[in-house]
C-alpha cells in the first residue's frame, strides 16, 4: 500500500512525463526505435510454390526433406526497464536523490513506449534481483511500474548489474530495448554488458552527481559508504586532498565511459542538478543520424 506521499509522487511524475511525452519524445522514440519489419516464426514442409530462397539448408540436410522458414511482421516492440536500487542511488546533493531520478526517467521511457503501442516489463536489482514485472501494455501497467519503483523497500545494498542482466537472459526471449538506470558504480558489468547487446538494444542510463566529484571546503566531516558501511573521516579543507579526490573521480568517469564505449552500448549520462531534457534529446538525435 503506497503512502499518501508516494501516491502524490507517482501522480507528479505521471502528469510531467505524460507531458514530455506529448509535446517532446513521442515522435523521437517512433523514429529511433522501431520493430525490426520481420522475425523468425517457424520452420515447416516446402510446398510448391515457396520461393527457394527462403530455403532452411540445415534442416533440409538433416531431415532429408526440404524445409522453408516462415517469418511474421515484427510491428511492436519490447522496453525492458532494469532500475538499479542499490544504496548507492539514494543519494542526491542538489536537487533530488538518484533514485528519484530513475523512477522519473523510467516513468518517461514507459510512457513513451505505451504512445507506441510497446510493451514495458521491469527488473528492479541491488546485489539481487528485488523485483520484475513481466512486460504488459496500457498505461495502468506503466502506472504499476512507476509505483513499484517509488515503493521499494529493498533488501540488498549492493549493485550486481550482470546478476540482473542474466536475469532478464532468462526471462526475455525477443529482441528488446533495454534501459538500465545505474550509477554503474559495480566495476564488474563490462563483459555482462557486451553479451546482452549481441541480442538487445541496451542504452546505458547513467545517473550522476556533482558531489560525486567535488568535495566542499567544509573542515572535517564523517563519509560512509553507501553499499558497504564503510565510514571515513575527511579533512575537507585540505586543498591537496580535494584536487586528489577531484582527479581520481575523473579518471574514475573516464574509465566507465571507456567501458561503456567498448561494451557497445549507448550511454545517455544524467545528473541530479540539471534537467535531463537536453541530454535526451541529443541522444535521440544521435540515433537518428547514425540510422
Amino acid at each position: 500500500m503506497l503512502t499518501r506521499e508516494q501516491l502524490r509522487a507517482v501522480r507528479k511524475i505521471q502528469i510531467r512525463t505524460s507531458h514530455l511525452v506529448t509535446d517532446m519524445f513521442a515522435g523521437q522514440y517512433q523514429s529511433v526505435f522501431k520493430g525490426r519489419g520481420i522475425e523468425f516464426a517457424e520452420v515447416r514442409l516446402y510446398q510448391p510454390g515457396d520461393d527457394v530462397r527462403t530455403i532452411d539448408w540445415n534442416v533440409t540436410a538433416r531431415t532429408g526433406v526440404p524445409h522453408v522458414k516462415r517469418y511474421a511482421e515484427e510491428r511492436e516492440l519490447t522496453v525492458m526497464l532494469l532500475i538499479d536500487a542499490s544504496a548507492s542511488t539514494q543519494f542526491g546533493s542538489v536537487r533530488q536523490l538518484k533514485s528519484a531520478l530513475a523512477a522519473e526517467l523510467g516513468a518517461l521511457f514507459a510512457f513513451s513506449a505505451i504512445s507506441n503501442n510497446d510493451k514495458v516489463g521491469l527488473v528492479i536489482f541491488t546485489d539481487r534481483i528485488e523485483l520484475a514485472l513481466p512486460p504488459r501494455k496500457g498505461t495502468h501497467h506503466v502506472l504499476r511500474v512507476i509505483r513499484d519503483i517509488l515503493s521499494i523497500q529493498p533488501v540488498g545494498r549492493g549493485t550486481d548489474i550482470p546478476a540482473a542482466l542474466e536475469h532478464l537472459r532468462t526471462v526475455t526471449k525477443r529482441r528488446s530495448v533495454v534501459f538500465i538506470l545505474s550509477d554503474f558504480l559495480d566495476p564488474n558489468w563490462r563483459q555482462a554488458l557486451r553479451i546482452a547487446a549481441r541480442r538487445h538494444d541496451v542504452i546505458a542510463v547513467v545517473l550522476d552527481d556533482p558531489r560525486e566529484v567535488t568535495l566542499p571546503d567544509v573542515g572535517l566531516v564523517e563519509l560512509e559508504e553507501a553499499e558497504t558501511g564503510a565510514r571515513y573521516v575527511v579533512d575537507t579543507s585540505n586543498r591537496r586532498l580535494r584536487e586528489a579526490f577531484a582527479r581520481e573521480a575523473a579518471a574514475a568517469r573516464a574509465e566507465r565511459d571507456r567501458r561503456l564505449r567498448a561494451a557497445d552500448v549507448d550511454a545517455i549520462v544524467i545528473a541530479t542538478d540539471k534537467s535531463y531534457t537536453e541530454p535526451l534529446l541529443r541522444f535521440f538525435r544521435m540515433r537518428e543520424r547514425r540510422q
